[in-house]
């Protein structure tokens, strides 16, 4: 049975003109949310919420009023237990669920959980970026459906713990002992002995190995008792028909976390294996948590989140999360699938060198423009790769001395190492015997129209229209935090999206002051 459709009342009536006069400058997002609450979350959308608990009994409030505390709870960071807390307590709060005066919470954690569970699953946290967006396009003067968008990226460190390898083995192990002790009704210490794994049962794995960590035989002696401790719970589990599947997805985490850390010396001793292996598991409690780098000096252990920003409307259209260690590029897709959703198309990109190799530039129609800095060009105090002449339509490039070779985007040009011997220039070209060789990129003529626009002084102006997205993910990050507030990638995806629309609903305030004078 579906819920039945949420009609609060869209005039204030006097008890809300009161709270309304006691708002500041800082409330103005719950003035918003009370004006406009019934366009943005209107009965087509409200039934798109409903849908989602067919099958699963009727949900005990409106799923409109647990949407807007969704988007309220994004915008004051506010804990479960605090947001069923100020929907007692705060006017404001009652002010936008529509229950000013209660005593009682509309609803509680449980609820709110589980309404978060259904709406990621039916992946309604896109329809609702999707639902600001037009309400911003029906209010009017946001732009047309060809955007100028702009894209960016930043850190999002991981909620999970991350752990050497030591730590990490220790703990998915003490994760498998602890749900068999559960499941058999013995303490975590019992059950510990029974594997022969007693170690376990201490609150750290390192102290109970009690080893000098400096002494490399003592290393090697720790590794090797742990490995035996991995073996020992896999065979206990594994010889264990009852055991839980989360005993048996704790000994995989074990096992990953064994095959991408240690290596065996000639000699047949274990050894951790040197530099980080490629996709390696860095915490045991969030398995998509990664090791990533924003910048040569930046390394986050956790996520990068992906906005998508138009620079006329200043609205976000998409964003997207990725693993830390994947590339920028990898994000594109997802957010291309979100413009499309809403019939949007790019008509110029703005991007850092990161975005370069995604498929909105690789596969970008003639029509789109590009902007952004191209990769450095540098080659000491020799020709660099700007100094020879290319020309596409004859599919040749010219040396500085006039020596001519065919060429095409995404080949390695090279000159005949008699040309080079017998040339004047030689001294200041190359120091090879070979010859000279010069390297295209795949778009090397893109890079060369960025080049191009950089020298010119309205070019480096348009490249400074990007700040508008820097900004607009600095808005993001002070909503969503520093630190992911969920584990995994779909859920801090969801806590992406509403903190986007957030920044949306600011931007269509800025444009539509709610008509209530406060």
């Amino acid at each position: 049975m579906r819920p039945e459709v949420w009609r609060p009342p869209v005039e204030l009536t006097a008890d809300e003109r009161a709270v309304v006069g006691l708002m500041k400058q800082k409330s103005r997002l719950f003035l918003f949310l009370r004006t406009w609450r019934h366009e943005l979350l209107d009965e087509g959308f409200q039934g798109e919420l409903a849908a989602v608990y067919e099958g699963r009994g009727k949900p005990p409030v409106p799923p409109a009023q647990l949407a807007l505390a969704t988007i309220l709870q994004a915008y004051t960071g506010l804990s479960d237990e605090d947001v069923v807390e100020a929907a007692t307590t705060d006017r404001r709060w009652q002010l936008v669920l529509g229950c000013l005066g209660t005593a009682r919470a509309p609803f509680g954690k449980g609820t709110l959980w589980r309404f978060r569970q259904l709406v990621v699953r039916a992946d309604l946290d896109r329809r609702l970026v999707e639902r600001t967006v037009a309400v911003a396009q029906q209010r009017g003067g946001f732009g047309a459906r060809a955007l100028r968008a702009a894209l960016d990226a930043s850190p999002l460190w991981g909620a999970g713990r991350v752990e050497d390898t030591y730590n990490l083995l220790g703990h998915a192990l003490r994760q498998a002992v602890g749900v068999l002790a559960r499941r058999q009704g013995r303490g975590l210490a019992d059950v510990a002995a029974a594997v022969g794994v007693p170690e376990l049962s201490r609150s750290s794995l390192k102290a109970a190995l009690d080893v000098d960590w400096d002494d490399a035989a003592a290393r090697t002696a720790a590794l090797t008792r742990v490995l035996e401790m991995v073996t020992a719970v896999a065979s206990y589990v594994a010889a264990h028909e009852d055991a839980p599947g989360g005993a048996h997805a704790a000994v995989a985490v074990a096992d990953r976390i064994r095959a991408q850390d240690v290596v065996h010396t000639p000699a047949g001793a274990p050894a951790l294996a040197q530099g980080v292996a490629r996709d390696r598991r860095i915490s045991v409690t969030d398995g998509e948590m990664r090791h990533g780098r924003k910048s040569r000096t930046e390394r986050v252990d956790g996520y990068k989140r992906h906005i998508l920003r138009d620079l006329d409307s200043g609205l976000i259209h998409a964003v997207a999360v990725t693993a830390a260690n994947v590339p920028e590029s990898a994000a594109t897709p997802a957010l291309q699938a979100d413009l499309d959703r809403q019939g949007c198309t790019i008509a110029e990109l703005h991007i850092d060198r990161g975005y370069l190799a995604s498929p909105l530039v690789r596969d970008r129609p003639p029509e789109r423009r590009i902007v952004g800095k191209p990769w450095p060009v540098r080659n000491g105090d020799r020709f660099p790769k700007t100094a020879f002449a290319i020309d596409w339509d004859a599919g040749t490039l010219t040396c500085p001395a006039g020596a001519v070779q065919p060429c095409a985007a995404g080949t390695t040009v090279r000159f005949p190492a008699a040309t080079c011997a017998a040339c004047g220039l030689r001294d200041r070209c190359t120091t090879r015997a070979r010859g000279r060789t010069v390297a295209l990129h795949p778009d090397e003529p893109l890079l060369a129209q960025l080049r191009a626009l950089q020298r010119t002084p309205d070019g480096r102006a348009r490249l400074r229209e990007r700040a508008a997205v820097e900004h607009g993910l600095a808005h993001v990050g002070h909503w969503q935090g520093r630190r992911a507030r969920y584990r995994g990638v779909r859920k801090n995806l969801f806590d992406l999206r509403r903190a986007a629309v957030v920044h949306d609903l600011f931007v269509i305030a800025r444009r539509y002051p709610p008509p209530i004078a406060a």
